[in-house]
C-alpha cells in the first residue's frame, strides 16, 4: 500500500488538487460567462446598472452553480489525473514495483476526502453568505432602487413554546431589514395552552426585532369576555433571532453547515417540517464519501494500461454518461428523502454506498 506521505503519494495528491482547481476554474470561467450574458440582457436599456454591481451579482450567483456540479468536477479532474498516469506508463511502472490498484487511489482518496472537508467546512458558509448578497442584488435589480434592502415580502410564521406550558403561534404580513434592524408589519399572536384553548390574541402595526424581544406598536390586546387592551407600545419576549428568520426563506442549500443544526432545533421545537434541512445537513456531511465514490467511478473508466487508439473518447464518454447516471439517481433518491418516502438516512448515504460497492467489486474483479 502505497503512503500518502511518500514521493509517490505526495506527486498523485499534488497532481489531483492540481487538475481540481483546473477545471473548478474553468467550469467557474464558463458559468460566469453565461451568467453575464444572462445578466446583461436582463438589464439591457437600464443605465443604474454598473459594470461593478453586474459583476458582482455574478460572483454571488457563482457559488450557488458551482455546488451542484462539484461531484462532476471531482470526477473530471480525477479522470485527467489517472489519464496521465495511464498515458505516460507511470501507471504500468507504479504497478510493476508491486503496487496495488488501491495504491495508486488511496492518495487521490485522501485529496478529494480533503477537497470535500474543505468545501463543506469552509467554502459552504461562504458560499451561504454570497447567496444572501445575491439576493438582494435581485430584488434591487427587480424594484429599480439600488439601495433596496431585501428580507422578504411574503410573510412570515413562527411557532414558539413558552415556559409556562404557553404556545405562541406569531405571523407578520411584511418583513424588511433596514440598517441592520429588523422590521414586520401587520404582527398577529395569538397565544394557546396546552388543551389547545386561546388564551389572548395581540395585533400590532409595526414592530422592530431587538435584544431578544418584539417592540410592538399601535398594540391591541383581545381576551375572551374582555374589552380590547389599547397600548401605544409593548415588549413582547421571544426566541427568535435575525439569522433563523433568515433561514425561514431561503432554500436549505443557503444556510451554513455551521448554522444547520441550530436551524434544524429551532425549527422541531417550532413545530415546522425539517425534513429539508435534515436531507441538506446529512448530505454535507456525505460529501467528501459522495465524492470519494466519484473518483473511484474515474478510475475505473481512465486507469489503464495502455491507452489505445480511439480510447479517449470512448473513456470522455462512458465516464461522462456514468456520472450523469450517479447524479441523476442520487437527486431521485434525494427527492424520495425530502418528501419522506425514505428515510433521510437512506436517501442521504445508499447513492453513495452503493457507487462505491460497484466500483470496488470492479476493481477486485480485475485485480483477479
Amino acid at each position: 500500500m502505497m503512503k500518502p506521505n511518500s514521493i509517490l503519494g505526495s506527486y498523485l495528491i499534488k497532481q489531483t488538487i492540481l487538475n481540481f482547481l483546473f477545471v473548478l476554474g474553468v467550469i467557474c470561467a464558463i458559468i460566469m460567462m453565461f451568467d453575464m450574458i444572462e445578466i446583461l440582457r436582463r438589464t439591457s436599456g437600464r443605465y443604474d446598472a454598473s459594470v461593478g454591481f453586474l459583476l458582482q451579482y455574478v460572483i454571488a450567483k457563482l457559488p450557488e452553480t458551482v455546488d451542484k456540479v462539484v461531484p462532476f468536477i471531482v470526477m473530471v479532474s480525477a479522470m485527467i489525473a489517472f489519464w496521465r498516469l495511464s498515458k505516460s506508463n507511470e501507471f504500468v511502472i507504479i504497478r510493476a514495483t508491486g503496487v496495488s490498484i488501491w495504491g495508486v487511489l488511496s492518495p487521490v482518496l485522501l485529496a478529494v476526502f480533503g477537497i470535500g472537508v474543505f468545501w463543506v467546512a469552509v467554502l459552504n458558509p461562504i458560499s451561504a453568505k454570497l447567496f444572501e448578497l445575491r439576493e438582494t442584488m435581485s430584488y434591487r435589480l427587480s424594484t429599480d432602487n439600488p439601495n433596496a434592502m431585501l428580507f422578504s415580502n411574503k410573510g412570515l410564521w413562527i411557532r414558539e413554546g413558552k415556559s409556562d406550558g404557553t404556545v405562541a403561534i406569531l405571523n407578520a404580513g411584511n418583513l424588511n431589514l433596514q440598517d441592520g434592524v429588523l422590521w414586520l408589519r401587520d404582527i398577529s399572536i395569538i397565544e394557546v395552552d396546552d388543551k389547545t384553548q386561546v388564551k389572548r390574541r395581540i395585533e400590532a402595526f409595526v414592530a422592530t426585532l431587538e435584544d431578544g424581544d418584539l417592540n410592538l406598536r399601535d398594540v391591541r390586546i383581545y381576551k375572551a369576555g374582555q374589552q380590547a387592551e389599547i397600548l401605544n407600545s409593548l415588549k413582547y419576549p421571544t426566541e427568535m433571532n435575525i439569522q433563523r428568520i433568515k433561514d425561514n426563506f431561503v432554500d436549505p442549500e443557503a444556510i451554513s453547515f455551521w448554522n444547520l443544526p441550530d436551524t434544524i432545533e429551532f425549527y422541531e421545537t417550532s413545530g415546522f417540517s425539517v425534513q429539508r434541512y435534515k436531507m441538506r445537513y446529512l448530505s454535507l456531511i456525505a460529501l467528501p464519501f459522495f465524492l470519494m465514490a466519484m473518483v473511484l467511478v474515474a478510475g475505473i473508466f481512465s486507469l489503464k494500461a495502455s491507452q489505445r487508439q480511439g480510447g479517449v473518447l470512448l473513456m470522455i464518454v462512458s465516464g461522462i454518461a456514468t456520472g450523469f447516471t450517479v447524479y441523476f439517481t442520487s437527486q431521485v433518491v434525494s427527492a424520495f428523502g425530502i418528501n419522506a418516502y425514505v428515510p433521510v438516512w437512506f436517501a442521504v448515504w445508499a447513492p453513495a454506498i452503493i457507487v462505491a460497492s460497484i466500483s470496488i467489486s470492479v476493481y477486485l474483479h480485475k485485480e483477479e
